[in-house]
């Protein structure tokens, strides 16, 4: 540790979690005349988000759903888009650059009633 220039203490923890969930930790600071105990609860959230869209359009007609791509990281994100079923299209790869929020243009254009 380190002293920092307001009288606190930076403590930086290292925590590679295997997965989603609650994490919780106790940190014992021991000292000939103290003794402190802190515990750290950590939130994972799953990488992964499941999300559903519903496309209703008279037959032979395309619908576009723009899909907001929103980048909150320190990181510039580039994504390659692999859609799986007929009829479906979009761009093969977008950039998000961060801060910024781009829109996945998401067309379906159905060639049958269905």
């Amino acid at each position: 540790f380190f002293l920092g220039g307001s009288g606190t203490v930076e403590f930086p923890i290292k925590f590679t979690p295997k997965g989603a969930g609650c994490y919780y930790c106790q940190i014992v600071l021991k000292s000939s005349c103290d003794i402190r105990v802190y515990e750290i609860e950590c939130v994972v959230i799953a990488d992964q988000a499941d999300a559903q869209l519903e496309f209703v359009t008279p037959a032979y007609q395309t619908v576009t759903q723009e899909i907001p791509i929103s980048n909150i990281s320190s990181d510039n994100w580039r994504f390659e888009a692999v859609l799986e079923g007929q009829c479906f299209h979009g761009p093969p790869v977008i950039n998000v650059p961060v801060g910024g929020t781009v829109p996945y243009p998401l067309t379906f254009k159905p060639v049958a009633e269905c």
